[in-house]
């Protein structure tokens, strides 16, 4: 179990991370998704006693990370994969953690079958591994110990299809044995389909949080017509809230009949009607932190577009 209370984060003046609350339970995949920049790496430094926090708390079971002896046979941390000494072997890396932990040398070769790490990469600098071998390599660091909690910042970073499937299935069965794991991942496909539960973070604050299914079940109807401007124009007339959606139409705050009778009322033509379904991960993401995005698409006019031609 891990537990964070009020967790707050000051550079000077700049808040990074703005009185979150939240917690992570045995048996559960919990995400941590945000924009860059939303304060998800500073929370897990924290909670990992990298960065002292300027107030709040976090428990790892029953106390803060600093206090737990030999901490990683309890908790498993994976942040960089990059910050691995690149001028020792794989092998040797496990080996010194191992040692270091109290672990027998027999788990070393268990570690490195279970990333999948052959001999010759086992063997080879990490100087020259590839950023998902050194994923792999970090991933076996952090289980090395047989900890019951894993917390992994981007553990995806650099693997290709096979390894992200590896990964998530090297997650699921963690939790489905009773660990618990936090991890923070832009790669939102992956994360709907592994996560149990959800942290969503914009400019430092949670902004959502919830099981999976309870942030992305349906709500509202899904409405399309012939005419989405004056749809939009008549629901906003009669106080329903009405959200676009990619490929047409809107999810709309009321009942399939209210908003069928005032598209009957407006001569409105409809394509869609109907209960509104699931939303998709990366749908609600963008509504969530749309405020906190560093990104956006601009619009190009036919004058800017021949600008950018000529």
């Amino acid at each position: 179990m891990i537990t964070v209370e009020n967790l707050t984060k000051r550079y000077g003046d700049y808040v990074a991370v703005d009185d979150v609350s939240f917690e992570c339970k045995p048996g559960v995949v919990t995400a941590f998704l945000g924009p860059n920049g939303a304060g998800k790496s500073t929370t897990m430094r924290i909670m990992v006693g990298l960065t002292p926090p300027t107030s709040g708390s976090v428990r790892i079971g029953d106390r803060p990370y600093r206090e737990i002896p030999n901490p990683a046979t309890q908790v498993g941390v994976l942040l960089d994969a990059s910050a691995q000494h690149a001028g020792r072997t794989g092998r040797e890396i496990l080996r010194l953690t191992a040692m270091t932990l109290g672990m027998p040398d027999s788990r070393v070769g268990e570690m490195l079958d279970l990333v999948s790490l052959t001999p010759d990469e086992a063997n080879r600098r990490v100087r020259n591994y590839s950023l998902g071998m050194r994923q792999r390599l970090g991933i076996a660091n952090a289980l090395i110990g047989d900890p019951h909690i894993l917390i992994l910042d981007e553990p995806a970073n650099g693997l290709d299809p096979a390894g992200i499937h590896w990964m998530r299935s090297l997650l699921r069965d963690y939790a489905n044995r009773g660990g618990t794991v936090l991890l923070s991942s832009h790669l939102l496909h992956e994360i709907e389909i592994v996560a149990d539960e959800i942290l969503v973070v914009g400019q430092g604050r949670i902004v959502a949080q919830g099981t999976k299914d309870e942030l992305l079940a349906g709500t509202g109807t899904r409405v399309r017509s012939l005419d989405d401007d004056a749809l939009g124009r008549a629901l906003s007339l009669s106080g329903i809230a009405a959200r676009p959606v990619s490929d047409g139409g809107f999810t709309a705050d009321a009942a399939p009949e209210d908003i069928g009778r005032i598209a009957l009322q407006q001569q409105i033509p409809l394509v869609e009607l109907r209960v509104g379904d699931g939303a998709r991960l990366e749908e609600m993401f963008l509504q969530l932190t749309q405020q906190t995005q560093r990104e956006s698409v601009p619009a190009f006019g036919a004058g800017a577009l021949q600008g950018a031609h000529s």
